[in-house]
């Protein structure tokens, strides 16, 4: 029944008993809190977090956006030039000085959305990768966000947990933790439920649990006692520290990208400066503010400040597109490091799998049994194998066998609305479900076998035991243990035959493994139980160790089939025409393992298995050979997988490895991209991995390479166009001062200062053409080919030199045409016109914005057609749409006429510009046909292809 609401405050827990604290606490053992009771103590508590540094007020980090030195040199320019307005009135407002400061503040609005985006987006993968704890509440077990735990919940721990909360101990079974961020101690701390008497440091608590330490061994139930800043974590934190943001390699390669093309940009416009005092007539101080103003508006247009914003806004959104495809990555790195994996080293059970074990066979001494029925539902037959009928030996070896698995295990079997599920292992519930199937009900197998001890499952034993009073027999207490058959058989000198123990002789072993390859060679899953009995007056009653896993009497072999997950061959596959290996790694029997790894195509039909034993015997270098030659691993333990990893690593593969134990971070902490289990994966691992799978499923791991693919080749995308036009814009400037005589400049000027554009048409190029179309181009649909192609090389940069060599000959087109409209619209030069130097200018200007909305087209690629899946890209189409539109605002509107000094242009003005401005698409279409060919014949000669 539910308790009642209460005010629930206890101290000192460790020294009150188990049940004094859960009576305080006004909570049930086995009940739990009531759904009721346990949302009016979260409202009373509040959420199970520590308190963090106070967040940064939205109006500073939009004041964040004006720290850019060259922002606050543009600024200042603004200030000087309306001051000089103030002066002179030659105008009837100050429009440069009104349209530079619009022109910043867009600016700042644009990065400050941008940020804000990627924080929501960052957010929101933090509540996705969010701690959950599992808790008994309203008399059933459930899995809660480890935020939402109350002062009286009862908490299920099991290896590999962090603990959520500060909690005294009600049951333990062998658990360690490991304290070490509370009291520097790093060896593992054993837990019992033992009252202490006298006042005791934190480190010798041994009865309690707290928060932010983490379960190794064993497992146990606990109430919890205190949450949020009242743990011992709160009181010793205090307050945290806000962790400083994640630097991805991306982005620090960007950084230095920017850095060296600011100082490249600052020189140019330090030439293009003194250049303009040689060549023009300079008098008067506004002339020379107009000469220094354009040189800071060219360094703010040319230099991409805000593209570490913008990088970490596509890698945000793009990990919520994984996320909503069962993908959680936990550290941004890991989008980059995807498309680049070579290897995918994965665990066979529930990942190539479907983990919905299904127990199918029974072997024994006298016969054996097939079971009937699928799932959890416990319904299903019996069908005994051999002469023996249903009331001799062979009914009561599987008896035993089966009562020996059921008990040897904590998985619950729950059926809630006529469904069936299982809380726990799913192995562990498939032993359950055959238990169930042939009669053997929890009550009864309760009230006979009571569980008075347990020495938990690891992967370096492949054992799991348990230690029960029998009812009958109150003189003994029985041992029953389940594991690998290999191992377990070891450790056995006895075999139940009917209802006597008979010694194993040398034969009989032999025959027990056969008939373990036999299963094995169905694709079945083998696991062996037996028992022993032990004296009721041991004298270490409450402690049992690995000592009770010998002198044991083998009952039989349980064979359970895991079927392949239907989509994981074709996931397979397309990981192999990614030029992506895959490995499996597990730990069950090789036989067993290479028939699945050949029947979803990882392997060849025939090809051998590697054992743990066979890794342990070899060297370095011929675990290296190894490595290269085989893609099964069986038997292997957590050790092994880290050597298999480092191996692969030494032959310049970047590997993706998952993993759902303990043992397993060192291995996930090691690969190129952890990966870990969110369904039966531990904290440990979770917190250990760059990746968590949702869905265990080894297709969502290809599936997030195709997206990381797809976000790195975007990001590449609009780093190609902002670029080639921040290039184009800083070459148009350039040479059309240091060519002015030769182009018509000079002669279209009354005197002053001779500029192709004025620097707040270079300010409004900027904004309009290097926001909504690189935004854009960030959320391009992902090319049809990424799966096709090898991965990237590991260390290859961001920028190849390939894609700079298309960005400067791009850049160079718009220069090139830009001037050339220039020139063709001034009188005089070498093309006549009979233009103002006001429309030449506009003309260069509106030449100059189109051009670089054409190039938005070529940036998707440096080797594709532009016109391949042209309308793909709504958004795209959107963004050149609404930046031409703007465009016409400053060519038509007279109040921005007069702020960007534009002059109207006639319809065949427009046309001849896009003619013009068109031709960047032409002419890089040509070059990629060239590119396209030398590729083609790279491939004929042997040399892979690679996407730049």
């Amino acid at each position: 029944m539910p308790v009642t609401s209460a005010d629930t405050t206890i101290d000192e827990p460790y020294r009150q008993s188990a049940e004094e604290v859960i009576a305080a606490l006004k909570t049930q053992p086995m009940y739990g809190l009531g759904s009721t009771e346990a949302a009016r103590r979260l409202a009373h508590y509040g959420r199970n977090e520590l308190d963090a540094a106070p967040p940064r007020p939205q109006w500073l980090k939009f004041l964040d956006q004006f720290t850019d030195v060259l922002v606050l040199l543009l600024l200042a320019a603004a200030m000087i030039s309306a001051v000089i307005w103030l002066q002179e009135r030659d105008t009837a407002l100050p429009y440069e000085a009104l349209a530079i400061f619009a022109i910043v503040l867009l600016n700042a609005l644009m990065g400050y959305i941008q940020e804000a985006r990627a924080e929501r987006a960052a957010a929101a993968l933090r509540q996705l990768s969010a701690t959950h704890s599992s808790v008994i509440r309203d008399g059933d077990r459930r899995s809660i966000p480890a935020a939402e735990l109350v002062p009286g919940d009862i908490v299920l721990i099991a290896e590999g947990d962090t603990i959520p909360a500060d909690a005294r101990l009600i049951e333990s079974a062998s658990l360690q933790t490991v304290e070490a961020a509370l009291t520097g101690e790093s060896l593992p701390v054993s837990k019992n439920v033992a009252l202490i008497t006298g006042t005791s440091e934190l480190g010798d608590q041994h009865n309690m649990v707290f928060s932010g330490t983490i379960a190794v061994y064993g497992h146990g139930r606990a109430v919890v006692t205190a949450t949020r800043m009242r743990t011992a974590m709160g009181r010793i934190a205090g307050m945290l520290e806000k962790a400083p943001d994640e630097i991805t390699p991306l982005q620090r390669e960007l950084d230095r990208v920017g850095k060296a093309l600011a100082v490249t940009v600052v020189l140019i416009a330090i030439a293009m400066i003194g250049t303009i005092f040689l060549v023009s007539d300079i008098s008067g101080f506004s002339e020379i503010f107009d000469v220094l103003i354009l040189g800071v508006a060219l360094a703010v247009a040319a230099v991409p400040e805000g593209l570490p914003a913008v990088v970490t806004a596509v890698l945000s959104l793009g990990m919520q597109r994984m996320a909503k495809n069962k993908a959680i990555i936990r550290r941004l790195a890991a989008v980059e490091t995807l498309g680049s994996a070579t290897v995918i080293a994965s665990d066979k059970t529930g990942t190539l799998t479907r983990n919905e074990m299904t127990v199918r066979r029974l072997i024994t001494a006298s016969g054996g049994a097939n079971l009937s029925g699928t799932g959890y539902a416990p319904h299903g037959g019996i069908q005994l194998i051999g002469p023996q009928s249903p009331g001799e030996p062979l009914q009561f070896e599987l008896t035993r066998a089966l009562t020996a698995a059921e008990r040897a295990n904590n998985a619950v079997l729950q059926e809630r609305d006529g469904s069936w599920s299982v809380q726990g292992d799913p192995t562990e519930g498939a032993l359950i479900v055959a238990a169930r199937k042939a009669g053997l009900l929890r009550e009864a197998l309760d009230a006979r076998f009571a569980r008075v001890g347990e020495v938990p499952f690891s992967s370096e034993r492949k054992l799991m035991s348990t230690v029960h009073t029998d009812a009958e027999q109150p003189e003994r207490l029985i041992a029953v243990t389940k594991g690998a058959p290999d191992i377990l058989l070891a450790r056995c000198t006895h075999e139940l035959v009917g209802r006597d123990a008979v010694a194993l002789t040398d034969a009989r072993r032999a025959e027990i493994m056969a008939s373990n390859d036999a299963l094995a060679e169905e694709a079945l899953r083998t696991l062996g139980v037996a028992f022993r009995s032990l004296p009721a007056d041991r004298p270490d009653h409450d402690a049992f160790e690995e000592d009770v896993e010998h002198d044991l009497v083998f009952l039989g072999l349980i064979g359970m089939i895991d079927p392949p997950r239907q989509e994981t061959r074709e996931a397979v596959v397309r990981a192999q025409a990614a030029g992506i290996r895959s490995i499996m790694i597990t730990g069950d029997h090789p036989v067993t393992a290479a028939i699945i790894a050949a029947e979803l195509g990882i392997t060849s039909g025939g090809r051998r298995a590697v054992t743990g034993a066979d890794l342990a015997a070899m060297t370095e270098a011929e675990l290296d050979q190894t490595v290269q030659e085989v893609s099964v691993y069986a038997r292997v333990n957590p050790e092994h997988k880290l050597r298999i990893v480092k191996a692969l690593q030494r032959a310049g593969e970047t590997v993706a490895m998952t993993g759902d134990g303990v043992n397993d971070a060192p291995a996930l902490k090691a690969a190129d991209i952890g990966v870990a289990m969110g369904i039966t994966g531990t904290d440990v691992s979770k917190e250990a991995a760059d990746m968590v799978l949702a869905d265990d499923n080894f297709a969502t791991i290809v599936a997030a390479v195709a997206e990381g693919r797809a976000i790195f080749s975007n990001i590449r995308k609009f780093l190609r166009y902002l670029l080639s036009s921040n290039i184009g814009e800083v070459m148009t400037m350039f040479f059309g001062i240091l060519l002015a005589d030769m182009i018509g400049l000079t002669g279209a000027a009354t005197g002053g200062v001779v500029l192709p554009l004025l620097a707040t048409q270079i300010l409004w190029i900027n904004l309009v053409t290097d926001g909504a179309p690189a935004l854009a181009l960030g959320i391009d649909p992902a090319d049809g080919d990424v799966m096709r192609r090898p991965p990237r090389p590991r260390g290859e940069g961001v920028i190849t030199g390939r894609m700079w060599g298309g960005i400067f000959l791009v850049g160079t087109i718009m220069a090139v045409g830009t001037l050339l409209v220039l020139d063709a619209a001034l009188p005089g030069g070498m093309i006549e016109g009979s233009g103002t130097l006001a429309y030449g200018q506009t003309m260069a200007f509106t030449t100059l914005v189109m051009f670089q909305l054409f190039n938005v087209f070529n940036a998707r690629s440096d080797d594709r057609s532009a016109f391949h899946g042209l309308f793909t890209n709504r958004w795209l189409w959107g963004a050149v749409v609404l930046s031409l539109l703007l465009h016409a605002f400053v060519v038509y509107t007279p109040f921005l006429q007069e702020a960007f000094s534009t002059v109207s242009l006639s319809a065949g003005d427009w046309l001849f510009c896009a003619a013009v401005s068109s031709s960047v698409l032409w002419l890089r279409e040509l070059s990629k046909i060239v590119t396209r060919r030398v590729g083609e014949n790279a491939i004929s000669a042997g040399v892979p292809e690679r996407s730049a």
